[in-house]
């Protein structure tokens, strides 16, 4: 097949007048991103950043730093991520720990106190994107050179290193060789009608909707698969039900995406069934998503809900549903993740022992494939899965938080689901706080579905305890109007734990 930057550059070619994407009601051309590339490749060169230069980019969902991200991974060279919904403080000890010789954002971010003066203090370079058709980028004013010497300079085979989520903990570097990246696109192949291994870039019909944060994996891997499939592609900003809704009626496209969270808020805003009428399946990843929530899509709008499993570390989705999968195996595979990939192997293991379980039981998951960091050996995962032997996979929770409440092990995903199962409850998330005797407890923030009359605390016990063993039900309860959550939409679970602990300590 050909590799990601040869579909790319391929693509841009076919014809540069046609409409690329869409961003704030304005259309750009694949002309518009080629001459982006253009001005920056320029820069680069300018620097003396050849092939696998480390080259930092502010990630927004905007046409500018779309079309900068194509100047990085489509030219050889290592896209760093920097994602710019951190606070200032944040992005300087992280500009400043990275060490890149050269930095890209917009003016909205080189405006913010600290920014120029850590890429300064590194001795980095700096780029401007304007926005300007004429002058797209420029070098800033002071930041015209490199001239750190400890800068770290290149990262020679790595497309991109990606910064995790953060969901659970510090967010981490993760990098991204281009062989890990190029199989995890091949193999993401086989979930899509239409597309063969050796097709000829060209222009395909239809529009993505692209609202997951370019800063997050699931964006930027869909972003980058648009382009390199000839596809169009509507950029939002951060999600939104009425923006995604709008883009969804004026498009129409055959697939689109939303985590969990917002599926949920999807559903709830009881968006009419004509508005969707176009969608033939709707991809989730980030998390995983209730089936019953799935169940509800079906029922009312006959959708499926292809939900994805994967993580920055695997370069994309190790595990899916497709549609035509869903349509023949849902009843009896309720609830599953999806099935394993092509080319990925999947095996469940104790996970104190190592030893293989059978078929059925639950472990720890480990998997094997050419688009892990080491595609020789078998990568244990942090989540507690089954697996069945049509390669179904059912992912249970993370085996890393479990709450350990006076010797008892409580994993929170079970609570989770359990309080979900409460027809007030929309979503749920806990975390264990810190108590005296204990050591720790569950806690749980709770949002009620709209119009949906909030539980007594007893009441919700009640409803557990015939649901959960004692020592899994919540000892602390907050009903909130949202949560924490990272940009990718998933609860930001140190936030909520803070969030959770004052409301105790208050």
């Amino acid at each position: 097949m050909p590799s990601v930057r040869d579909l790319i550059a391929g693509v841009l070619a076919v014809d540069p007048s046609a409409p690329a994407v869409e961003a704030k009601g304005q259309w750009r051309t694949w002309g518009d991103i080629y001459s982006r590339m253009a001005a920056l490749t320029v820069l680069y060169e300018q620097l003396g950043l050849g092939d696998g230069s480390r080259v930092a980019l502010f990630m927004r969902n905007r046409f500018e730093p779309y079309a900068a991200l194509f100047s990085i991974v489509a030219t050889d060279r290592c896209l760093v991520t920097v994602n710019p919904f951190y606070p200032e403080a944040t992005l300087v000890a992280d500009i400043t720990a990275l060490k890149p010789p050269v930095v890209v954002a917009e003016a909205q971010d080189w405006d913010r106190p600290g920014i120029r003066e850590a890429v300064a203090n590194i001795g980095a370079a700096g780029i401007l994107l304007t926005g300007d058709d004429k002058e797209p980028a420029r070098l800033i004013a002071g930041l015209e050179s490199i001239v750190g010497p400890d800068l770290r300079r290149t990262a020679p085979d790595i497309i991109i290193e990606m910064l995790t989520s953060g969901t659970t903990g510090k967010p981490k570097r993760v990098p991204l060789t281009r062989g890990a990246f190029q199989y995890s696109f091949d193999s993401a192949l086989s979930y899509e009608k239409g597309r063969e291994a050796n097709d000829a870039p060209r222009l395909r019909a239809g529009v993505g909707i692209l609202h997951a944060p370019l800063s997050h994996i699931g964006g930027l891997w869909g972003a980058i698969n648009t382009v390199a499939s000839g596809r169009a592609n509507c950029l939002i900003e951060r999600f939104n039900v009425a923006e995604w809704r709008d883009a969804v009626v004026r498009h129409r496209p055959k697939v689109a995406g939303a985590p969990p969270a917002a599926l949920r808020m999807i559903f709830d805003a009881k968006v009419p069934k004509e508005d969707l009428a176009s969608l033939a399946g709707l991809i989730s990843g980030t998390a995983p998503v209730d089936p019953n929530l799935v169940q509800a899509f079906w029922d009312t709008y006959g959708i499926p809900i292809m939900s994805t499993y994967g993580a920055t570390e695997f370069a994309g989705a190790v595990a899916g549903w497709s549609i035509g999968d869903f349509k023949a195996h849902w009843e009896r595979k309720r609830g599953a993740a999806g099935r394993i990939q092509r080319g990925v192997q999947a095996r469940i293991v104790n996970a104190d022992t190592g030893e293989d379980l059978p078929f059925g039981q639950e472990g720890v998951l480990e998997l094997k494939s050419g688009q892990l960091q080491d595609p020789t050996n078998w990568l244990r995962t942090t989540d507690r899965a089954v697996l069945d032997d049509e390669g179904f996979i059912w992912i249970r929770g993370r085996a890393d938080n479990a709450i350990i409440r006076g010797g008892f092990k409580v994993h929170p995903d079970d609570v989770v689901k359990a309080i979900e199962a409460h027809p007030a409850v929309r979503e749920a998330a806990v975390v264990g706080i810190k108590d005296l005797r204990l050591g720790e407890v569950p806690a749980a923030a709770i949002i009620l579905k709209a119009g949906a009359e909030q539980p007594s605390e007893a009441e919700l016990t009640a409803f557990l305890k015939e649901r959960l063993l004692p020592y899994q039900v919540p000892t602390r309860w907050k009903f909130v109007d949202d949560v924490p959550r990272t940009t990718s939409l998933k609860p930001a679970l140190p936030a909520l734990r803070e969030l959770l602990s004052e409301a105790e300590a208050a």
